[in-house]
C-alpha cells in the first residue's frame, strides 16, 4: 500500500533594490583679505655744531681789551699807585734835600726818569692758553613713529550641493508557499 504524501511547493520571496548614488558638489571659496600697510615714518631734526673762541684774555694780556674792565683795573690801583707817588715824590724830595752832602741829584733824577709808568701795569697774565675754545657738538634728535600691517581677513563658508541619490526597493517576487494534497481514490 502506497501511503499518501502532502506535496509542499515553496518560492521564495525576491527583493529587488534599484540604487543610484548621490552627488556631491563642495567647494570652498578663498578667504576674502584686505590688507593696508602703513609705512615707518622718521623724522631728523639736527643743530649745528658751534666753535666758541673767546680771545678776551689775549687782547687783555696785550693791554687793548675791554675799556670797562682796563679801567677798573686803573682804579683798583689808584690808590696803590698814588701812594707809590707819594713815596717817591718824597724819595726825590729827600736826595734834592741831601745836595749839600755832595753829588749831583737833579742828574740822577734825569737818568732815572722814564717816560712810561710801570705802576700802571694794567696788563693781564700773559700764557699760552690764553684763548678759550668750546666746541658745542649738534644735537640730533629722532621721531619714529612705527609701521604697521592692518588685517582684515573674512572666512568665507563652504558652498555644499547635494542631490540625493534614488534608493527603490521592491517586491519582484513575493514569497509564495503551495501545499498540495494527495489524491484519495477510496471510498469510505
Amino acid at each position: 500500500m502506497r501511503i499518501p504524501q502532502i506535496q509542499i511547493r515553496q518560492t521564495d520571496a525576491v527583493l529587488s533594490i534599484d540604487a543610484d548614488i548621490g552627488k556631491q558638489r563642495l567647494e570652498q571659496p578663498a578667504a576674502t583679505m584686505e590688507m593696508e600697510q602703513i609705512r615707518p615714518e622718521q623724522h631728523f631734526n639736527t643743530t649745528r655744531g658751534r666753535l666758541e673762541i673767546n680771545q678776551d684774555r689775549v687782547w687783555d694780556a696785550l693791554a687793548v681789551g675791554n675799556n670797562l674792565q682796563t679801567m677798573s683795573k686803573i682804579y683798583s690801583m689808584a690808590s696803590d699807585i698814588a701812594l707809590q707817588g707819594i713815596a717817591r715824590i718824597v724819595e726825590k724830595g729827600d736826595q734834592m734835600a741831601s745836595i749839600h752832602l755832595g753829588g749831583n741829584p737833579i742828574a740822577e733824577m734825569a737818568r732815572d726818569w722814564k717816560r712810561t709808568f710801570p705802576e700802571f701795569d694794567f696788563r693781564g697774565e700773559a700764557a699760552y692758553d690764553n684763548i678759550d675754545i668750546q666746541y658745542i657738538p649738534s644735537e640730533l634728535s629722532i621721531e619714529t613713529t612705527p609701521g604697521r600691517v592692518n588685517l582684515n581677513v573674512q572666512v568665507n563658508k563652504p558652498i555644499h550641493e547635494y542631490e540625493r541619490g534614488k534608493l527603490d526597493i521592491y517586491m519582484s517576487q513575493y514569497p509564495n508557499v503551495e501545499i498540495i494534497p494527495p489524491q484519495l481514490d477510496q471510498l469510505i
